[in-house]
């Protein structure tokens, strides 16, 4: 969408620039160009699985290892894997 600004009689650059900027705004172009720029793809089936798998794999193995002892309680409710929740004092 173009967004077309013309000048008035008798009307200053700034307030050209305003204007143009007020309807830059209304439109929405940067806003949309903004939205798309990170834009990530959806996940296929096949990587959905996988994530669960690799997560159900991490949780048991964190549960075995809770159970025998290895692992700390405190550690255990992360959920990030093995990776230890670090308490801020």
């Amino acid at each position: 969408m173009a967004v077309e600004v013309k000048r008035k009689q008798n009307e200053s650059t700034e307030g050209l620039l305003r204007r143009f900027s007020q309807r830059m705004l209304q439109s929405r172009v940067i806003f949309r160009a903004k939205a798309g720029r990170y834009r990530t793809k959806a996940k296929t089936k096949r990587q959905i699985k996988a994530s669960a798998l690799r997560r159900k794999y991490l949780r048991e193995k964190r549960d075995y290892l809770q159970k025998i002892g290895q692992l700390p309680e405190e550690f255990s409710s992360s959920g990030f894997g093995n990776r230890p929740f670090i308490k801020k004092k």
